[in-house]
């Protein structure tokens, strides 16, 4: 006999959603009338008080669902909150303006597209389509593309919109002197392309609309009228233009009416690269007079230690409103003090995470709940080799697998188009790359020529150069990459494959293209590179190189089950994992010294809020490691710990290894700009250095593991490379990082 189901659930009565809330959480969804600031600290149920709110206001009848403003960054945040707020008032709701920044103000747009002199039917572009029309802009202004390369243009509109600046309206300290100080004719110029073709890129959805807000009183008080409460998530993220556009929407000529209420964590704002602005936060009181601030301080997240050291770290920031975090249950109460990790050298530094994610693993813990965050994206390699190396799964968050990255497969097939003249995949991706005039056209000739000769594309091309079958331009340009790969294999003998591999980068233009692309991965690429030549110098030659690439390629990719999660802290924001390891806390990296130098005392605090959210990704456990050693290129440099280090509370850490700052015989110091720490200039990066001696290293006669080859004794020792006589695979040279003391 089946058992009679139980009769179903009543619906819940106004009130009981908010049984579920603590006071702090039950201060910001009550408080309705006026302008409210909520202060959402890490892991402090930020997206229950603002869906919560959202739902209070529909039940107590305090506006219908269309005259809700709901904000959010992302569409994924939207959907959301969208179905939170369905689940609450128990039925879906219709007819919300609930949406992203720039989904809402294209919906506005629309209805008065007329008034910036477009059509309600206009087209968005993508950025493909922005990118070919301003080209089209640029070509017709007689601009050197080569020199002035498309993409960067954009970046420099692309910022004015996010500042709300259309033509004619920017301000001197705003300019620039791109394309020989033509870039706001070339703005002017690809503005008015849009608007003949009815059309508007992403920047204008914001940008149109604010200034229709701002020019016409009207239908600003139409919208205001319209909204009796905006919602706000994420508000330390907003750019100026965003931030004027909610302004005007929220500044009702009805003090009583200004019922704007945003959401955000001064301490968590770390996108000033692509335009967000921590000054909008923390200057809301001053907008809306007698605003209410409420600050959620209970973290469900971390244990106290955790909280405890974030908390004195951040607490360093000058720039901030103020907040503690603390435990908000009762089992987060104690729990592992923070880790600090010492040691001797970059590579020692892999080892040791992946022996404790290794121990972490066999003692039950969750991979899929272990995750690696890094400063900057090239410090994923070493970590990506050695969990390899130990048949750990991972997966990269947010981006390709470094050899999986562009410039990286660029670059490698630079190295094999050197190094193997008949490989055409590698010639082929790298004969244009970067641009030197060599069309469809030219390249479908160098095909057909390859075919009829039964020759591979780089012996076919030596004969196009000698020949009127390419127009002279892409044939001289052909003629100079087969010379320059002629000229560097050969320098493969003498010079060494390191320092040609560098030659290489430089002389083909392909550093260049990077450095002088203005888009905010560009500096990322560059690093990449940087750490390309690094991985060079573990390698006898560039053929093992390329040879460890193909076996590192073939980590299986179809392996089921959980990753260790490997990603940078900026990507990393949102997320929270039971244990964290935040390698490469040294000056220089983490903080960054290009952000010093490029912003100072505002850059500093933006580096201390990045460190405060690493540790705050952590549940359980929070390992960060810094080394004494680092190789730069192929040659070895000391670094010195990060001054964060310094700043988190002594009593809430535990410290490992050798503290003591080595000293520093292959760098010099220069005062960086803040004063208060030096920073490191390489010398001599070509002249490649021993690997810096340390007590404990591994010393011939010594019983060692390998992971593929078993165990075995090292019969010789070369700088960071092992001669072993393994027991059953008998002789074998390998990388020291990839074997441990039996």
């Amino acid at each position: 006999m089946s058992a009679t189901p139980a009769p179903p659930a009543p619906p819940p009565v106004p009130g009981d959603y908010l049984a579920r809330l603590n006071p702090e959480q039950r201060a910001a969804v009550e408080t309705l009338e006026g302008p409210l600031l909520v202060l959402a600290g890490a892991g402090t149920g930020k997206t229950r008080v603002l869906t919560t709110r959202f739902a209070h206001i529909l039940l107590t009848g305090r506006a219908q669902p269309h005259q809700v403003l709901a904000v959010t960054f992302t569409n994924k945040a939207a959907r959301e909150m969208r179905a939170r707020v369905a689940a609450i008032i128990q039925r879906p709701v219709e007819g919300l303006w609930l949406g992203t920044f720039h989904a809402l103000a294209a919906r506005m747009l629309r209805r008065h597209a007329e008034l910036v002199g477009l059509r309600s039917d206009f087209t968005i572009l993508d950025p493909d389509d922005q990118s070919r029309l301003l080209k089209q802009v640029m070509e017709a202004a007689g601009v050197d593309l080569k020199r002035w390369p498309v993409n960067n243009m954009m970046g420099i509109i692309q910022r004015w919109k996010d500042r709300g600046l259309p033509p004619g309206r920017i301000p001197a300290a705003e300019t620039s002197d791109y394309a020989n100080n033509r870039a706001e004719a070339l703005y002017a110029a690809y503005q008015a392309r849009l608007a003949a073709l009815n059309a508007a890129d992403f920047g204008d959805l914001l940008l149109h609309m604010t200034e229709i807000l701002r020019g016409h009183a009207d239908v600003l008080e139409r919208w205001q009228r319209l909204f009796r409460y905006i919602l706000v998530d994420e508000y330390q993220d907003t750019n100026l233009v965003q931030y004027m556009w909610l302004r005007l929407l929220a500044q009702h000529a009805d003090p009583a009416q200004r019922n704007i209420c945003c959401v955000g964590d001064d301490d968590q704002s770390i996108y000033s690269w692509r335009g967000a602005e921590i000054e909008n936060i923390l200057r809301f009181e001053k907008d809306f007079p007698g605003a209410r601030i409420v600050r959620l301080e209970s973290n469900y997240r971390s244990t106290r230690p955790i909280l405890a050291a974030a908390s004195g770290l951040i607490a360093r920031n000058e720039g901030r409103l103020g907040k503690t975090l603390r435990p908000g249950r009762a089992d987060s109460q104690g729990g592992e003090k923070i880790r600090i990790v010492s040691l001797w050298d970059s590579e020692e530094e892999a080892r040791m995470v992946g022996a404790r994610i290794e121990a972490a693993s066999r003692a039950g813990q969750d991979l899929g709940e272990v995750a690696i965050l890094v400063r900057a994206g090239f410090q994923t390699r070493a970590f990506e080799e050695r969990l390899i190396a130990i048949g750990i799964p991972y997966r990269v968050f947010g981006g390709a697998k470094f050899y999986e990255r562009q410039e990286i497969r660029d670059a490698v097939a630079y190295f094999r188009a050197m190094v193997n003249p008949a490989d055409d995949l590698a010639f082929e991706r790298i004969v244009n790359t970067p641009k030197r005039g060599l069309g469809d056209t030219a390249i479908a000739t160098l095909h057909r020529a390859a075919r009829e000769q039964g020759v591979p594309l780089a012996i076919a091309a030596r004969g196009l150069v000698g020949t009127d079958a390419l127009r002279p331009k892409p044939r001289a340009a052909l003629r100079e990459l087969l010379e320059g790969l002629d000229r560097w294999r050969a320098g493969l003998e003498h010079e060494g494959h390191v320092v040609v591999a560098a030659q290489l980068l430089e002389e083909s233009g392909y550093t260049a293209m990077w450095q002088q692309d203005r888009s905010p991965e560009a500096a990322g690429r560059l690093d990449n590179l940087k750490e390309l030549l690094r991985a060079l110098g573990e390698f006898a030659t560039m053929a093992a190189f390329l040879e460890h690439i193909a076996l590192v390629m073939e980590n299986d990719e179809a392996a089921e089950g959980a990753r260790v999660s490997l990603m940078t802290l900026h990507a990393a924001k949102g997320l929270e994992f039971d244990m964290v390891f935040l390698p490469g806390w040294e000056e220089g990296l983490f903080p960054s010294q290009r952000s010093l130098d490029e912003g100072g005392a505002k850059a500093l605090e933006e580096e201390r809020r990045l460190a405060y959210v690493g540790i705050t990704r952590a549940r359980r456990h929070c390992i960060i490691s810094h080394a004494a050693n680092r190789r730069i290129y192929g040659n070895w440099t000391s670094t010195i710990p990060s001054r964060f280090l310094d700043e988190l509370p002594e009593a809430e850490v535990v410290r490992e290894g050798e503290t003591r700052t080595p000293a520093m015989p292959h760098s010099v110091f220069a005062a960086g700009p803040l004063g208060s720490r030096p920073r490191l200039i390489e010398a001599g990066a070509w002249e490649v250095t021993a690997r810096p001696a340390r007590a404990g290293a591994l010393q011939v006669g010594q019983r060692v593991f390998h992971q593929k080859f078993g165990y075995g004794r090292i019969i010789a020792v070369e700088d960071d490379r092992l001669d072993i006589d393994f027991e059953k695979a008998g002789s074998k040279r390998v990388l020291d990082r990839f074997v441990e003391p039996a």
